[in-house]
């Protein structure tokens, strides 16, 4: 579904990925690991195209179409790609801390109120939590309910994909596990995952390992 190939990415001048390569297929999850500084973020980026020059191939397959060798996406803006199916949730987590939670919810989807609803009831299934919150503002939820809430509203989207930039850093164990659980769970779905995160709850169920060093993939 999604194929990265000989990946360089830079910031202005400085490189910061060395031909990085990768594949994630549906129903999989691959994690990416490495120190701070190594790339992982910078992959993501670039895979959203946001922030970083590029060069090499980045290759997406549409939904529905297994006979496509995919398609080249390195032109197209961000939201063309989140439109196609790419779902990103950024480790900031980005969310409109003076909205509630079903604001936020609400303010990320797209179509018809029918099809609206019936995401968001999708997205609560998978984080029963967030029920109880939804007249609250999102500034005054835990950093883990706040994480569950930007997987939440990309969910609205309707991504095939989702890359999640460290959803379990810094987040009480117990809501780690929830947020492991909803991932396994999208997984079982056919959801396909690209995950760079260091806890050990979430990449030890993990499809394949990468390792990252220096902006290199070091084994897997």
């Amino acid at each position: 579904m999604l194929e990265v190939d000989h990946l360089d990415a830079f910031y202005g001048p400085a490189q910061a990925l060395f031909g990085v390569s990768l594949q994630v297929h549906p129903g999989e999850m691959v994690v990416l690991q490495g120190l701070n500084g190594a790339g992982k973020s910078t992959l993501l980026k670039s895979v959203m195209g946001l922030e970083v020059q590029t060069r090499g191939t980045i290759r997406y397959q549409p939904p529905g179409d297994p006979g496509s060798a995919g398609v080249t996406i390195q032109g197209w803006e961000t939201h063309r790609r989140a439109q196609a199916g790419l779902g990103y949730v950024a480790e900031d987590r980005r969310l409109f801390t003076g909205l509630s939670v079903r604001e936020n919810l609400r303010i990320a989807a797209r179509g018809p109120a029918a099809a609206v609803a019936a995401l968001e009831a999708q997205a609560l299934d998978l984080f029963p939590a967030l029920k109880s919150m939804l007249a609250r503002p999102a500034a005054h939820m835990s950093g883990g309910e706040q994480q569950m809430l930007a997987i939440a509203r990309t969910l609205m989207t309707g991504p095939r994909i989702l890359l999640l930039d460290e959803p379990c850093e810094g987040i009480a164990p117990v809501l780690v596990e929830s947020i492991r659980d909803a991932l396994l769970a999208l997984k079982a779905q056919g959801m396909a995952l690209l995950v760079a995160e260091q806890n050990q709850l979430l990449a030890s169920r993990a499809d394949r390992l990468l390792h990252l060093v220096a902006g290199k993939v070091r084994g897997s």
